[in-house]
Order: C-alpha cells, then structure tokens, then sequence
C-alpha cells in the first residue's frame, strides 16, 4: 500500500504552512511590499482546497535548491515554524520533482504538497460531470506517474534478496502500478476524445453564433452570464468555483439570440496536465465565434491576469486578438484612475458591473458589433452529392445565388469566418468524416 501519510492528494482539513522561494528579480517585478505578499493566491488555492493556512515562509534566492529547493538554513528554519503553528501539511508556491519532495518530507517529516497539486485536489473536489471527473482523473494520474517511487518509499526497507534473486517488492510494485496507470491513461485519453469529436458536432450543427466567457478565476465570469442570460449558474467568491462548462441563450440588444458559454476559469502556473486533459471542455472557446475575456479590473494584479490568460488560449492554439476584454466589477474599484490605465492600454475593452449591471448595454452593442460585422461573402463549390454539405450551408449561412456545373453546385454565400472553416478545413470533423472533401473555395471577399 501506499504510503499513508499522504492520503492521496487531499489535502483539506489539515493546517498549512505556505512556502515560496523566489528570485530577486521576481520580487522586483512583482513589487510586493512584503515578501509574504507573494503567498496570496496560494493562501487563496489552500482555502479553496479546505486547508487552513496558518503561517508562511519566503525565501529570496537566485536559484532554488536542487535537492530541497529552501537552503539548508530556511529547511531547518521551516522544521521549527512547522512545531511551533502546530502545521500537518507544508504548501509550496511551485512545482516540486519528485525528489524535492521526497527529501523535504524526510528533512522536515511532514507531508508537502506543491501547487500543481493543491490546484488537482480542488478539481477533483469540485467535479461534478462525468467530463470534468474523466478530465481531472487523466490529470492526476499525469501528474503522480513521474513520483510513483516517492509514494513506495515505505517498501524500501524491505530486503530485495541475495546477489541475483528477483527484485524487491518496491520495485516490482512500483512497475505494475506503472503499467496500471499507463493503460487507464490510454483510456481516458481515448474516452476524452469521443468527447471531444461530440461536442464539435453539436456545436457545428447550431445556427446561432457563439460567444465564449474566457478569464482568469474568480473575475466574475459566472456572475456575468447570469446577468446576461437570466441563468442560475453557481457563483461563490472562490478560485475555481465553478468547472463545468454551462452554455445559455443570450439574447443579444439589436442582434439576437446567441449562445453563451461560462469556461472554467484560469490562475498563474497552472498545471500542464490539467490544461491538456480540459482540452475538451475549453473546445467551447476554440469553437467560439466571439471570445469575451473578463478581467476582476479592481484586482491590483489586472494586467497579470490579462497575460496569464492569454498565455494559456496560446497554449490550447486559441487566437485571443479578435477578443474583447471585459473589465468587470467596475463598482468596485476603489481609485478611478486605475480603470481608465486598464481602458488606456486595452483600447478595444468595455468597463462593467455584472452586479449592478453598468455597463451592460454597452456591452450587448459592442457584441452585436462584432458579430454582426463577421460575415463574409465567399464564392464555394460543392459536391451536388453531399447533402449533409449542402444542409450545413442552407443553416449556417445566407445563399446569395447558386448554379449548377456538371455534378457541382457554384454557391455565394455570407458565411462566418467559423463556419466557412468548418466547410473547408475541417470538413470531415464536422460532418460525420464524409467519404471526400465536398467544399472548395473559390473566392472569399469581406
């Protein structure tokens, strides 16, 4: 059995000391007035995960230490915080391999946890579709494959044999719980993209537009949606207090009906895995005709979240330039003129309030705006045979004119930019992988 100290990867109702080891160009930059203050967010992801944090300890170095990451000092210094506050459980502001864990569990003989960790734990805590529960399964077992050894280091002491007999327990469990975990990763891997594959053809059989409410955690996103859309979508003043994507008919002013998508929200550092395996789930965005990026404009680190975000749609190949930024929770800035740098440096932005609902209005005609003016006419030929083709054009779009060449049909039509890329370049996704390409473009013209 594992070792039981740990439990897994849980990690709530235990009392925490949070840890970050930091360079000094870091600090610089960040500008904290106290080194502590870097430790807010974690202090924020260790509550939402159930833990209490009841101290902290910051180091400033140039490099972390490769076997400890903390100094030999700051180890012993943090043994002794840890006796004194009475902590069970040590959080770190980073990623830990698994021999810095493994050497910092011994020198200080409490658990630790690193913040890829917490952030998995508050996933898993917080699934609720089968989706979301397959998408944090494929996380974790990502995550924990490289540091199998560190959760069997109880086995070691058991003696492996003489000279040439068979390898120990530790190491023969150690290769079985490898192969087990390699296989349920296939799987998941597997049922995640029949998940996939799904939700793309759903969403390529709707005629509305769709517009994608993208931004970091806890920038009111759920709160927006359910001003714009009249839903009861779950809001709490949390990280990552929601998960599951939720879509709504949103009624846009001088437009019309669209269909609006609440993702879950994004935070500095977040896992590799965790992105990769919610690939799925953030295909609501990539399939967006419009992406809505919510800012919390009266957090001090606004810009930071700006960047973040745009880091991670860069890493799931999600163009976020024709996005709109949405300055929210506006009621609550507290000096005025750091709205009006944020408008300054994002010229193409909409201030609001989801809560007292300012700035709304503007908001629905900035939408209408850039939806509306999406249409492009394009020139297609299309194979006369192919009805899901033609069925695909006659809802997706408005045919200008048609006419017939041999088994071909020559159609005009004002299409989207997303629609007219379904019919080109990812024909065969959309439609059920027809049997040859049955759309080619002749002319697009805006």
């Amino acid at each position: 059995m594992a070792d039981p100290k740990r439990d897994g990867l849980k990690v709530s109702d235990q009392k925490a000391v949070l840890v970050g080891v930091y360079s000094p160009r870091q600090r610089k930059e960040a500008g904290w007035s106290a080194n502590e203050d870097a430790l807010d967010e974690l202090a924020g992801l260790v509550e939402a995960a159930g833990a209490e944090p009841v101290a902290r300890l910051v180091q400033i170095r140039d490099e972390p230490h490769m076997a400890t990451v903390l100094g030999t000092g700051k180890v012993a210094e943090l043994t002794q915080l840890i006796e004194s506050v009475g902590a069970d459980l040590i959080a770190f502001d980073t990623d830990l391999s698994p021999t810095q864990g493994k050497n910092l569990e011994k020198e200080t003989d409490t658990v630790v946890v690193d913040r890829s960790e917490i952030i998995l734990d508050i996933f898993a805590a917080r699934a609720r579709t089968h989706e979301a529960k397959l998408q944090v399964e494929l996380a974790q077992l990502l995550y924990m494959r490289p540091r199998l050894t560190r959760m069997w280091t109880h086995l070691e002491r058991i003696a492996s044999g003489s000279l040439g007999s068979a390898r120990g327990p530790g190491e023969k469990q150690l290769e079985l719980d490898r192969r087990l975990v390699d296989t349920r990763i296939a799987e998941l891997r597997r049922k995640l993209k029949e998940v996939e594959k799904r939700r793309s053809r759903e969403a390529n059989r709707t005629p509305l537009q769709t517009v994608s409410l993208v931004g970091y955690t806890n920038a009111g996103k759920s709160t927006l949606m359910n001003a714009l859309t009249g839903a009861e979508v779950y809001v709490a003043d949390q990280l990552f207090a929601t998960l599951d994507t939720r879509t709504r008919t949103w009624d846009v002013p001088g437009y019309g009906p669209t269909l609006l998508s609440d993702t879950v929200g994004f935070v500095s550092n977040l896992p590799h895995h965790l992105v990769a395996s919610f690939r799925s789930t953030l295909e609501e965005s990539r399939q967006a005709d419009l992406l809505l990026h919510v800012v919390d404009a009266s957090d001090p680190h606004a810009e930071e979240h700006i960047a973040t975000v745009h880091e991670v749609l860069t890493d799931l190949g999600i163009d976020d330039e024709s996005s709109l930024l949405v300055l929210n929770k506006a009621d609550r800035v507290e000096d005025r003129s750091t709205l009006d740098v944020l408008r300054a440096r994002h010229e193409d932005s909409v201030s609001v309030s989801a809560v007292t609902g300012h700035g709304l209005d503007r908001l629905g005609e900035r939408v209408a705006a850039r939806l509306g003016g999406e249409f492009e006419t394009a020139r297609l030929r299309l194979s006369a045979g192919n009805g899901k083709a033609l069925h695909y054009l006659n809802t997706h779009s408005e045919i200008l004119s048609q006419e017939y060449e041999g088994s071909d049909l020559l159609a005009e039509a004002r299409i989207t930019p997303r629609h007219l890329r379904v019919l080109t370049e990812k024909l065969d996704a959309a439609l059920d992988e027809a049997e040859e390409p049955a759309v080619v473009p002749i002319r697009a013209a805006s």
